[in-house]
Protein backbone atom coordinates (compact mmCIF):
# COMPACT_ATOMS: atom_id res chain seq x y z
CA UNK A 1 0.00 0.00 0.00
CA UNK A 2 1.78 3.11 -1.21
CA UNK A 3 0.70 6.95 0.07
CA UNK A 4 0.91 10.23 -1.45
CA UNK A 5 3.01 12.43 0.70
CA UNK A 6 1.43 15.54 -0.05
CA UNK A 7 -2.42 14.68 0.01
CA UNK A 8 -1.91 12.22 3.14
CA UNK A 9 1.05 13.18 5.61
CA UNK A 10 -0.27 12.26 8.92
CA UNK A 11 -1.65 8.74 7.86
CA UNK A 12 1.55 8.17 5.89
CA UNK A 13 2.74 8.73 9.40
CA UNK A 14 0.78 6.85 11.22
CA UNK A 15 1.02 3.84 8.90
CA UNK A 16 5.22 4.30 9.39
CA UNK A 17 4.62 3.76 13.29
CA UNK A 18 2.22 1.05 13.33
CA UNK A 19 4.66 -0.98 10.91
CA UNK A 20 7.43 -0.16 12.93
CA UNK A 21 5.63 -1.46 15.90
CA UNK A 22 4.06 -4.21 14.39
CA UNK A 23 8.12 -5.05 13.62
CA UNK A 24 8.99 -4.40 17.02
CA UNK A 25 6.43 -7.12 18.40
CA UNK A 26 7.23 -9.35 16.06
CA UNK A 27 11.21 -9.53 15.78
CA UNK A 28 12.17 -7.73 18.77
CA UNK A 29 13.59 -3.65 18.54
CA UNK A 30 16.70 -4.45 16.29
CA UNK A 31 13.85 -5.94 14.10
CA UNK A 32 12.92 -1.96 13.43
CA UNK A 33 15.20 -1.43 10.46
CA UNK A 34 14.43 2.21 7.96
CA UNK A 35 14.23 -0.16 4.98
CA UNK A 36 11.70 -3.15 6.97
CA UNK A 37 9.61 -0.40 8.14
CA UNK A 38 9.48 1.31 5.33
CA UNK A 39 8.89 -1.88 2.78
CA UNK A 40 6.19 -2.42 5.16
CA UNK A 41 4.45 0.87 4.80
CA UNK A 42 4.89 0.71 1.36
CA UNK A 43 7.23 3.91 1.30
CA UNK A 44 10.47 4.78 0.29
CA UNK A 45 13.82 5.08 2.46
CA UNK A 46 13.36 8.92 1.57
CA UNK A 47 9.41 8.82 2.23
CA UNK A 48 10.58 7.49 5.73
CA UNK A 49 13.18 10.31 6.23
CA UNK A 50 10.52 12.84 5.24
CA UNK A 51 8.49 12.01 8.41
CA UNK A 52 11.42 10.41 10.82
CA UNK A 53 14.80 12.35 10.24
CA UNK A 54 16.62 8.77 12.03
CA UNK A 55 16.07 5.62 13.15
CA UNK A 56 16.09 7.22 16.48
CA UNK A 57 13.05 9.70 15.64
CA UNK A 58 11.53 7.18 14.50
CA UNK A 59 11.53 5.13 17.94
CA UNK A 60 10.89 7.45 19.58
CA UNK A 61 7.93 8.44 17.42
CA UNK A 62 7.05 4.65 18.33
CA UNK A 63 7.17 5.39 22.27
CA UNK A 64 5.65 8.63 22.08
CA UNK A 65 2.65 7.12 20.16
CA UNK A 66 2.27 4.00 22.87
CA UNK A 67 2.29 6.49 25.85
CA UNK A 68 -0.37 8.40 23.94
CA UNK A 69 -2.30 5.17 24.00
CA UNK A 70 -1.59 4.21 27.77
CA UNK A 71 -2.75 7.61 28.66
CA UNK A 72 -5.74 7.74 26.89
CA UNK A 73 -6.18 3.87 28.83
CA UNK A 74 -5.57 5.58 32.23
CA UNK A 75 -7.65 8.96 31.68
CA UNK A 76 -10.45 6.97 31.00
CA UNK A 77 -10.10 4.97 33.82
CA UNK A 78 -9.43 7.73 36.21
CA UNK A 79 -12.53 9.34 34.79
CA UNK A 80 -14.91 6.29 35.64
CA UNK A 81 -13.21 5.56 38.82
CA UNK A 82 -15.97 7.31 41.29
CA UNK A 83 -13.13 7.19 44.48
CA UNK A 84 -10.11 10.04 44.10
CA UNK A 85 -7.33 8.39 46.37
CA UNK A 86 -5.22 5.94 44.33
CA UNK A 87 -7.29 6.69 40.70
CA UNK A 88 -4.29 6.88 39.25
CA UNK A 89 -2.83 3.80 40.66
CA UNK A 90 -5.26 1.59 39.97
CA UNK A 91 -6.01 2.68 36.50
CA UNK A 92 -2.13 2.35 36.10
CA UNK A 93 -2.47 -1.48 37.82
CA UNK A 94 -5.21 -2.28 35.17
CA UNK A 95 -3.26 -0.96 32.43
CA UNK A 96 -0.25 -3.28 33.40
CA UNK A 97 -2.10 -6.06 33.67
CA UNK A 98 -5.14 -6.05 30.92
CA UNK A 99 -4.69 -2.99 29.13
CA UNK A 100 -4.11 -2.59 25.25
CA UNK A 101 -1.28 -0.42 25.34
CA UNK A 102 1.27 -2.01 27.64
CA UNK A 103 -0.51 -4.68 29.33
CA UNK A 104 0.96 -8.19 29.88
CA UNK A 105 -0.97 -9.77 26.75
CA UNK A 106 -0.24 -7.32 24.29
CA UNK A 107 2.09 -7.50 21.19
CA UNK A 108 4.16 -4.02 22.31
CA UNK A 109 4.77 -5.35 25.44
CA UNK A 110 8.06 -5.86 23.25
CA UNK A 111 8.67 -2.28 22.63
CA UNK A 112 8.00 -2.03 26.27
CA UNK A 113 11.15 -4.06 27.06
CA UNK A 114 13.34 -2.29 24.83
CA UNK A 115 12.55 1.27 26.24
CA UNK A 116 14.68 -0.89 29.75
CA UNK A 117 17.39 -1.42 27.38
CA UNK A 118 17.26 1.81 25.73
CA UNK A 119 18.80 4.87 27.11
CA UNK A 120 17.04 7.57 25.65
CA UNK A 121 13.65 5.94 25.53
CA UNK A 122 14.28 4.93 29.07
CA UNK A 123 14.70 8.61 29.80
CA UNK A 124 11.53 9.01 28.03
CA UNK A 125 9.62 6.59 29.91
CA UNK A 126 10.88 8.05 32.99
CA UNK A 127 9.67 11.98 31.86
CA UNK A 128 6.35 10.14 31.06
CA UNK A 129 5.93 8.03 34.41
CA UNK A 130 7.21 11.53 36.51
CA UNK A 131 4.93 13.78 34.79
CA UNK A 132 2.23 11.66 35.57
CA UNK A 133 3.14 11.30 39.30
CA UNK A 134 3.10 15.09 39.45
CA UNK A 135 0.13 15.30 37.86
CA UNK A 136 -1.85 12.99 40.30
CA UNK A 137 0.01 13.88 43.67
CA UNK A 138 -2.80 15.28 45.16
CA UNK A 139 -4.23 11.52 44.59
CA UNK A 140 -1.68 9.12 44.43
CA UNK A 141 0.96 10.55 46.40
CA UNK A 142 1.66 7.76 49.09
CA UNK A 143 4.37 5.22 49.88
CA UNK A 144 1.41 2.21 49.58
CA UNK A 145 0.48 3.33 46.49
CA UNK A 146 4.22 3.65 44.86
CA UNK A 147 5.05 0.12 46.46
CA UNK A 148 1.61 -1.22 44.94
CA UNK A 149 2.89 0.55 41.35
CA UNK A 150 6.28 -0.62 41.47
CA UNK A 151 4.70 -4.36 42.27
CA UNK A 152 2.96 -3.95 38.93
CA UNK A 153 6.06 -2.81 37.47
CA UNK A 154 8.02 -6.09 38.76
CA UNK A 155 5.04 -8.79 37.76
CA UNK A 156 4.79 -7.19 34.44
CA UNK A 157 8.73 -7.19 33.72
CA UNK A 158 8.82 -11.19 35.14
CA UNK A 159 5.84 -11.98 32.61
CA UNK A 160 7.23 -10.20 29.33
CA UNK A 161 10.90 -11.26 30.02
CA UNK A 162 9.89 -15.15 31.12
CA UNK A 163 8.37 -16.21 28.25
CA UNK A 164 4.56 -15.68 29.66
CA UNK A 165 5.27 -17.11 33.10
CA UNK A 166 5.61 -16.09 36.34
CA UNK A 167 6.19 -19.28 38.41
CA UNK A 168 2.86 -20.39 38.45
CA UNK A 169 1.57 -17.30 39.71
CA UNK A 170 -2.78 -16.02 39.23
CA UNK A 171 -2.10 -13.34 37.74
CA UNK A 172 -5.75 -12.08 38.19
CA UNK A 173 -5.42 -12.54 42.26
CA UNK A 174 -2.29 -10.68 41.91
CA UNK A 175 -4.05 -7.94 39.93
CA UNK A 176 -7.20 -7.71 42.19
CA UNK A 177 -4.83 -8.18 45.31
CA UNK A 178 -2.98 -5.33 44.29
CA UNK A 179 -6.22 -3.19 43.73
CA UNK A 180 -7.51 -3.59 46.80
CA UNK A 181 -4.10 -2.10 48.39
CA UNK A 182 -5.22 1.32 46.31
CA UNK A 183 -7.96 1.71 48.80
CA UNK A 184 -7.60 3.94 51.50
CA UNK A 185 -7.77 2.15 55.14
CA UNK A 186 -11.21 3.22 57.09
Amino acid sequence: MSYSRKKQPEQVQRALLECAAKIAADQGISGVTVQAVADSAGVTKGGLFHHFPSKQALLDGMVDALLEKLDGEIDSSIAEDPVPYGSFTRAYVKSVFVGKAFGFETPWSTLFVAVIGDSVLRRRWGEWFGERLERHKATDDDLTLHVVRLAADGAWLSYVTADSKVGGLDLDALRAHLLSLTVRPR
